[in-house]
């Protein structure tokens, strides 16, 4: 298996796209639709006596852009066969009425978030201002939790981790030296995935999203190789790591409610985060409200109208927010 290592100036940088060779060579993920990650795609597979027009199968961990965008024309350069989780397949396929979902509940959720005009108008620039990331469209096969896909000279195990997005799957193999896994942005190096504007179409984002991360903890991967950054040799250990900050959040969010009084998401993510620009204006307040959607599903806080307040005094959070156990 080859790292391809891509550039990426419109989000959070370093993404990597991975060539697994052999008899079907398979590309897992592709970066954004830009000039330099073309380049990057083309060198990194040119390095290892690889072209496009060699790509039998591309493998997408989830609907985002900076994991999509070239797609749909490596496809129509190689003929290659591109899967992608079911609960993604529509966006990534650019179906109207899949699209046309997603932005209605961006649309509803902005306005429940009660984000202000101002940086709601600089949020949805930068949205569409970058709607030609995606790239072309995609003839996709739809896959599902436990199906298995011919990679190289072997297999790749679908395994769905939904959270960050609904269709966000790992794709796990038999290494050299134990079970790795491609993981996306199931759990990153470095950041923690965002959960709750990531994608707004995940229900209860923040207990999905733990739930994901007990579930890839359990599979005991000896290394897994993520979208961004470098691999994770302990990836059991950097789930529990996540799973205790969102721990950590749900008691600030807690402590904004009880020393501010009712607040929206919106003002829960100003006391957290501070000012917000372009992307940020989405993931801040989408990761308020994927604690305060958690707290008011659990019974502790209660929603009225946009506005979320406490209604249980002795609030105990490590059993809200579980953390999973490594098994090393």
């Amino acid at each position: 298996m080859e790292r391809i290592r891509l550039g990426n100036t419109v989000f959070e940088g370093r993404n990597n796209a991975y060539l697994i060779p052999g008899d079907r060579p398979t590309l897992v993920d592709v970066g954004v639709a830009t000039a330099s990650v073309r380049r990057d795609v083309r060198g990194g597979l040119d390095a290892v006596g690889y072209e496009i027009a060699d790509l039998d199968a591309i493998v997408l961990t989830h609907w985002h852009a900076d994991h999509t965008g070239l797609a749909g024309e490596l496809q129509a350069e190689s003929d290659a066969s591109v899967y992608v989780h079911a609960a993604d397949a529509g966006i990534v396929s650019g179906d109207p009425d899949a699209v046309a979902a997603e932005r209605d509940i961006r649309e509803r959720r902005f306005e429940e978030w009660g984000i202000p005009d101002g940086p709601l108008d600089e949020l949805t620039s930068f949205l569409d201002g970058h709607d030609e990331l995606q790239g072309e469209r995609v003839d996709v096969t739809p896959v599902e939790d436990g199906d298995r896909i011919t990679a190289g000279d072997g297999e790749l195990e679908v395994v769905h981790l939904p959270g960050h997005a609904a269709g966000l799957s790992a794709f796990s193999f038999d290494a050299s030296d134990g079970r790795e896994a491609f993981v996306g942005d199931v759990i990153l190096p470095k950041y923690t995935p965002n959960v709750g504007g990531a994608d707004l179409r995940v229900d209860r984002p923040l207990e999905t999203y733990l739930d994901s991360l007990a579930r890839l903890a359990d599979r005991g991967f000896d290394r897994v190789w993520p979208g961004h950054r470098d691999p994770i040799d302990d990836p059991a250990a950097r789930a529990r790591a996540i799973a205790e900050h969102h721990r950590d959040r749900t008691r600030r969010v807690l402590s904004v409610l009880n020393e501010h009084g009712p607040a929206d998401a919106w003002t829960v993510s100003a006391h957290l985060f501070g000012d917000l620009s372009n992307i940020h204006i989405l993931h801040g307040p989408g990761e308020a409200f994927a604690h305060l959607d958690h707290l008011a599903a659990e019974g502790v806080v209660e929603r009225d109208g946009t506005e979320y307040a406490t209604t249980v005094d002795d609030i105990d959070v490590d059993e809200l927010v579980p953390v999973p156990e490594t098994k090393r």
